[in-house]
């Protein structure tokens, strides 16, 4: 690799809002709130407000919408609308 042309690479805590779980990784991006590891070491802290800890996707807990009720809302309030003249 080339040097001085790379960006800093640092460990970081990101923080889920959304969840409360926190996760320490490498990174370029930096953060000016710290917050203390397990291992005792201070790192700095980036909130997200979502992740897969708290994303539906990934936990399974998906809402189901109720696309009936909707077509049907639809349906009632456009009936009239766009007919022939």
């Amino acid at each position: 690799m080339k040097t001085d042309i790379h960006p800093d690479y640092q460990l970081v805590i990101f923080n889920d809002l959304a969840s409360g779980e926190k996760v320490l990784t490498r990174t370029t991006t930096t953060s000016q709130k710290t917050m203390e590891w397990e291992d005792g070491n201070t790192y700095p802290v980036i909130d997200v407000e979502i992740s897969a800890a708290s994303h539906p996707f990934y936990t399974g807990k998906q809402r189901i919408m109720d696309t009936a009720g909707r077509v049907e809302r639809f349906n009632a309030r456009f009936k009239g609308f766009g007919g022939k003249k």
